[in-house]
């Protein structure tokens, strides 16, 4: 069985797929750009995209019921590597103590022309 999360607090998916899918005491979370769900734009800069992309993932999984304390893994995909120390300081603003597991891998391109683009698994509480 799985569940479809969607919050008006995180921007609307621009293709075929869901914000988040609860299955098997996980919770899968799509790809978040640097997108505000006002007004559905990219936001200006690799940081500001950065902190973007990780509330809209706090608030996906706020609506789930979770915390970023319940993230097992992350994705990260840059489109220049070179920023990297940037998107650490950002990141580990979001994620205290044990961190999860991640991957960040430089991309060619990503969707609305963004800079980075940031998934996330959390494991659901029994």
């Amino acid at each position: 069985m799985k569940t479809i999360i969607q919050t008006s607090d995180a921007p609307a998916p621009i293709g075929p797929y869901s914000q988040a899918v609860k299955a098997g005491g996980f919770l899968f979370i799509s790809g978040q750009l640097g997108v505000d769900p006002a007004s559905g734009e990219l936001v200006s800069g690799v940081e500001a995209q950065t902190r973007r992309s990780l509330e809209n993932i706090r608030c996906i999984l706020a609506a789930a019921g979770l915390t970023t304390a319940d993230v097992v893994r992350t994705g990260i995909f840059l489109r220049e590597l070179d920023v990297f120390r940037q998107v650490n300081e950002i990141y580990a603003e979001f994620f205290l103590g044990d961190c999860p597991a991640r991957t960040t891998v430089e991309v060619s391109w990503l969707p609305k022309d963004g800079e980075i683009e940031i998934e996330a698994v959390a494991v659901c509480p029994d």
